[in-house]
C-alpha cells in the first residue's frame, strides 16, 4: 500500500506530539523573568527533580537568597546562593560556584522544566 507525503507528514505529526515529551512541549515559550519571579521567588518551597531523580526542596526568597535541602538523605547536597533576574530567565550562584543562567518552560500541571541551553537542568514542581 503506497502512502501520500501528505499522509506520512500527517502521522509523523500525530506520533510525535503525543505523550510527556511532545514536540508542543519542546518548543514550548520559555517564561518572561518577571513571571518566574512572581511564580517561584515568593519564599515558599516547591520541589525541583534532576534528571537522575535527586529531589531537593528549593526556596527563592524575594531579598535575592536561594537555599536547596536534599529530600533524601542518600542523594544530593544542601546549599545556599543567590539569585537575579537575566534577560531570558534567572541565575543562581551556589557558595563555592560559579553563576549559572536557566530559562523556565512549562512542562505540563503544576510542573516547569529548568533548561541551560537544550539541557534539561532540574523540573519543578508545586
Amino acid at each position: 500500500m503506497a502512502y501520500g507525503a501528505a499522509t506520512v507528514s500527517l502521522l509523523a505529526a500525530c506520533l510525535f506530539a503525543t505523550g510527556p515529551f511532545s514536540a508542543s512541549a519542546a518548543a514550548a515559550d520559555p517564561m518572561a523573568p518577571k513571571d518566574i519571579q512572581a511564580t517561584f521567588f515568593d519564599g515558599r518551597s516547591f520541589t525541583a527533580t534532576t534528571p537522575s531523580g535527586v529531589s531537593f526542596r528549593i526556596v527563592f526568597e524575594a531579598d535575592g537568597t536561594v537555599r536547596r535541602e536534599p529530600t533524601t538523605a542518600k542523594a544530593g547536597a544542601k546549599g545556599e546562593g543567590t539569585w537575579t533576574l537575566g534577560p531570558d530567565g534567572f541565575c543562581t550562584t551556589w557558595k563555592g560556584a560559579k553563576a549559572n543562567c536557566f530559562t523556565v518552560t512549562k512542562a505540563g500541571p503544576n510542573a516547569w522544566s529548568v533548561m541551560k541551553g537544550p539541557e534539561l537542568k532540574a523540573t519543578w514542581t508545586k
